[in-house]
């Protein structure tokens, strides 16, 4: 007997951050193909986007929502915010990441804002310098964020202990 696998609601983010159709001129024609770039998180610090690409626009969307769920990384996040100021690089994309006070909101621009809020990070300032590709902004983002280091209740004693 076969057992049905009943997919359940996720309690993921999926956030599709752009579509790109891509055009390639051979003898016989055109050939259209589509690129999507989505971010997915559970709001409890657990993020991860993907590129996903194909013929079809949905096909795009659901090949990167499948990679993105299968790569989630996990992120140090403070209470609504994040430990302390960075800047992640990728390529010529630098993104400057500050945490913020409670109540500010997330100020960011769209590719940003979607890996913040995937993330569960309510209270944060960014700054996307010289580059506005999305898919650079995301990897510099998710390179400032994977390189946080969160302060653990052990190392905020320590610290305590040698004063």
């Amino acid at each position: 007997m076969r057992e049905l696998k009943i997919e359940q609601p996720s309690d993921f983010i999926e956030r599709v951050i752009s579509i790109n159709r891509v055009c390639k001129v051979t003898k016989g024609g055109k050939k259209i193909h589509f690129s999507a770039l989505v971010v997915v998180g559970d709001t409890r610090g657990r993020v991860g986007f993907a590129l996903g690409k194909a013929n079809e626009v949905a096909d795009a969307i659901r090949k990167s929502l499948a990679r993105a769920k299968r790569d989630l990384t996990r992120v140090a996040v403070e209470g609504s915010t994040i430990p302390h100021e960075i800047i992640g690089h990728f390529g010529a994309a630098k993104v400057m990441l500050k945490p913020a006070s409670e109540g500010t909101g997330v100020i960011a621009a769209g590719p940003v804002r979607a890996i913040c809020e995937a993330a569960g990070i309510k209270n944060i300032l960014t700054k996307c310098l010289k580059s506005n590709n999305p898919v650079n902004v995301i990897k510099a983002t998710m390179d400032g964020l994977l390189n946080l280091k969160a302060e653990t209740k052990e190392s905020k004693d320590e610290t305590k202990a040698d004063s």
